[in-house]
């Protein structure tokens, strides 16, 4: 009998990491699907839906689940209600979710009441913002846990989960990275219309629960790197909260210094990354990504507070324009060892592994709390 393993995406974001864990499952002979909602089915953010219609061997099933602007609860009652059809009416062997959205929580809190089994991929990390909350509440609900180190392990067998529900794989999207990209960086630059040879990366999302005051940190973090005279690759925000605040500021910046991009395919992204001075913002790629691949990356604001404790990675408040244009002048274009603290890109090979166990498939989806030796 062939397992089916459904996965729930819902931004560019969760898909870079689900993908490498999909194509290996659909490798070792396991039904794919996904189940793509959220940002992907909006043109705003490149409807990014068409990256995972682009995946060979997979079904794809489509549920638009917001409208610009609704509220998160709204998104996440919305979302509850269209998996749980297609989950009812499909009944997969797994669900597998990931991280800190909405989204995941849908698809992890209809895994828990259904008795469907599913899968966490990286909980167990800490941010400064709202979707800690989210993250730790998918980690109760679900059945399983693919974390990305040790440490994220030990914050999970905290939270009760029992020590064999606890596999370390690494952070899957770094398996992208650890090859060659397999395109050239003049390739980058023609398909996305990048005049620049010299340039940094930029990515700054909402922040909800500071919703209000993202115009004023947006305003700061721009106005710096406007002031530095130096060439950046804006990488459009997330669609929380806040966004539409961020999207005025970039759109009153020089057009012939601020190249802005709605979405990159994966590979190019990369082999954008790889090629940057620096990467700023509060994306994860600034904590992950970019130290993985050497690039130094100021991490902005509280997104991500105490993600990561990678030499490379220099943080500051969103507004601290001073401390901004001091790390440009500091790191701009400083090169570092490759950073592993979430893996060396085998998260793939880990995942599989583990579903390859009868064992995985034995357990009972009767969840207990197990206390922390």
């Amino acid at each position: 009998m062939t397992r089916s393993i459904l996965f729930l995406t819902g931004t560019r974001a969760d898909f870079g990491k689900l993908e490498p864990l999909a194509s290996a499952a659909r490798d070792a002979g396991f039904g794919v699907t996904f189940f793509v909602t959220g940002m992907h089915m909006l043109d705003r953010y490149g409807l990014t839906k068409l990256e995972v219609h682009r995946m060979a061997g997979v079904q794809v099933h489509e549920f638009l689940n917001q409208r610009p602007g609704e509220a998160q609860d709204i998104v996440l009652a919305k979302t509850v209600i269209g998996f749980s059809d297609y989950v009812t009416e499909h009944r997969p062997d797994l669900i597998v979710v990931h991280g800190d959205r909405v989204e995941a929580m849908a698809g992890a809190l209809v895994g828990a009441t259904n008795y469907v089994r599913s899968a966490h991929v990286e909980g167990g990390e800490v941010s400064g913002t709202i979707d800690e909350v989210f993250r730790h509440c998918n980690t109760k609900l679900a059945h399983v846990h693919f974390v990305s180190s040790d440490t994220a392990a030990r914050r999970v067998m905290a939270l009760g989960e029992p020590e064999e529900s606890v596999h370390v794989i690494g952070s899957p999207e770094l398996d992208f990275h650890s090859g060659p990209s397999g395109v050239t960086l003049a390739e980058v630059k023609a398909r996305y219309g990048i005049g620049f040879d010299d340039y940094g990366i930029a990515v700054f999302h909402p922040v909800t629960s500071e919703a209000a005051r993202m115009g004023a940190q947006a305003r700061a973090l721009y106005g710096a790197l406007a002031a530095s005279g130096r060439n950046f690759v804006l990488i459009a925000p997330n669609n929380d909260p806040g966004s539409e605040a961020i999207f005025e500021v970039i759109e009153g910046l020089p057009k012939d210094r601020f190249r802005l991009i709605p979405s990159m395919r994966f590979a190019h992204f990369s082999e954008l990354m790889r090629n940057a001075a620096c990467m700023v913002g509060n994306s994860s790629a600034g904590v992950r990504e970019a130290p993985f691949l050497g690039v130094p990356s100021l991490d902005v604001g509280t997104r991500q507070t105490n993600r990561a404790e990678a030499p490379s990675v220099v943080a500051c408040k969103a507004t601290d324009s001073a401390a901004i244009a001091r790390f440009l002048d500091a790191h701009w274009g400083r090169r570092h060892p490759a950073h592993h603290g979430f893996g060396a890109g085998a998260a793939a090979e880990r995942f599989v592994a583990v579903l390859s166990q009868p064992e995985f498939w034995e357990r009972g989806l009767q969840k207990a709390f197990r206390d922390p030796v």
